[in-house]
């Protein structure tokens, strides 16, 4: 009970503990590896970058830069635990194979070597299954109901089971989703504020400030290219794991389908 109530309380503050570690890491390497004085001329990081340090060419992105790269290792630390936690919802074995089966043994009117099946599959899509044969194994020995309030009490049994099933697989996907959106818009507020400095520059008096001008433009083009990059690894992400879990889905009510199917052309 407490290993349940503490990996249960890790699931709910890993989004926070995602955010806090990726914004440590975006700043300490902005600041002491792309900010490292032999990335730029004379060894002042107020100079432009050295030619060919891409290093240095980021870090005059400006301050907007660690906020896009934490954006971007939180798509990949929420990318790879979706990825890891809908390959668990699948279970051990092939989906398309497992399903085979079930249809098979439901056929047979075998529910306990069925649910044997489910029990050797795991994962979301087998609990869903699992427990409508519960379900309708317990209608088939119920004397009392008719056949179309059993039938019910199974589809009931099957929407409780998707219910509880589905806001496991799709948690953190809101998280993408924001990171798809914000992203362009906060790599814009760093154009805007590249943009400014490089009119700046262009409006001293006499000669432009060639230095502040480059710094200005490299910062407009830095942050958008990072953020573009950020939006589009979020939305392919977020997109992809939206189509595996609306794939699952489909086979939970091809289950269900099947079962209460069965179980109608059982009943007399």
């Amino acid at each position: 009970m407490k290993k349940s109530m503490f990996l249960e309380g890790l699931k709910s503050s890993f989004p926070t503990i995602v955010i806090l570690i990726s914004l440590a890491i975006s700043i300490y390497v902005f600041k002491y590896i792309f900010g490292d004085p032999s990335h730029f001329q004379g060894g002042n990081i107020e100079n432009n970058p050295v030619k060919g340090d891409y290093f240095g060419v980021i870090y005059k992105g400006g301050m907007i830069v660690p906020i896009l790269m934490t954006f971007l290792l939180m798509t990949v630390a929420f990318s790879i635990e979706r990825f890891l936690s809908i390959s668990r919802a699948k279970g051990r074995g092939s989906v398309t194979r497992f399903m085979f089966n079930i249809k098979e043994q439901l056929k047979s009117n075998n529910i306990d070597q069925a649910i044997a099946l489910c029990d050797k599959q795991r994962g979301s899509l087998a609990n869903v299954i699992r427990a409508a044969l519960h379900k309708f194994k317990e209608m088939k020995e119920d004397r009392v109901l008719n056949k179309e309030q059993k039938t019910v009490t199974i589809q009931k049994e099957l929407e409780e089971a998707i219910a509880l099933e589905l806001p496991m697989m799709s948690r953190n996907l809101p998280i993408l989703s924001t990171l798809g959106s914000i992203s362009t818009l906060v790599a814009l507020i760093g154009t805007v504020l590249g943009m400014i400095r490089a009119f700046a520059a262009l409006a001293t008096s006499g000669a432009p400030d060639a230095v502040a001008l480059a710094t200005g433009i490299s910062e407009a083009l830095i942050n958008t290219a990072f953020g573009i990059t950020v939006a589009t690894f979020a939305i392919i992400f977020y997109n992809y794991f939206n189509t595996q879990i609306d794939s699952i889905t489909y086979k939970m009510d091809e289950a269900g389908f099947i079962l209460v199917q069965t179980f109608a052309a059982s009943e007399k």
